[in-house]
């Protein structure tokens, strides 16, 4: 179960300062609920996968 910071504290910080572990939570959240997901929700789903693809190449 996932024991990190919640989605407000998240939402003040840039996804760089996202851990793995509150990216790959959020990731499978909100892929979960895409299709009921509005334009905000979209965007955020987007930067973490933006987030996640970038650490990948390092």
């Amino acid at each position: 179960m996932y024991k990190g910071r919640d989605m407000t504290a998240l939402s003040m910080m840039g996804k760089t300062d996202w851990d793995k572990q509150e990216l790959t939570y959020f990731h499978h959240a909100l892929t979960q609920i895409l299709p009921y997901l509005n334009e905000e929700g979209t965007t955020i789903l987007r930067e973490i996968n933006a987030e996640m693809h970038n650490r990948s190449k390092l």
